[in-house]
């Protein structure tokens, strides 16, 4: 997919117009963002906003989130466990205290997977 976003209201504007304009290239709106399907009238469109709008259009390439390739599954075990605590209040430092999940510090220490 393709992600625009923009910053100034002339920005906006013309992406709301080229939204309504062309809904099947839509993926998902944003307000000042907008997912563009990863097809040529996709990139053309994204292109059209930059071109008219310079630096104040944002055009980044994505792809689908795969949790079970990217996360290890430490994390995702971890996501369980600490989503099904006993009190909802608990900081996750806490929670893990004496545990095997991972730290806040070694997971902002560690890229995900590609």
């Amino acid at each position: 997919m393709i992600l625009v976003v923009t910053y100034s209201r002339g920005a906006r504007q013309t992406l709301r117009n080229v939204c309504q304009s062309h809904e099947d290239a839509v993926v998902r709106r944003f307000g000042r963002a907008v997912l563009f399907e990863d097809s040529e009238l996709g990139a053309f469109l994204a292109l059209r906003l930059r071109a008219k709008h310079g630096a104040d259009v944002q055009i980044e390439r994505t792809r689908p989130f795969n949790e079970f390739v990217a996360v290890p599954e430490s994390v995702r075990d971890a996501v369980a466990a600490y989503d099904d605590r006993e009190h909802p209040s608990t900081p996750y430092a806490k929670f893990r205290s004496g545990t095997d999940y991972p730290s806040i510090a070694a997971m902002r220490e560690r890229d995900l997977a590609e």
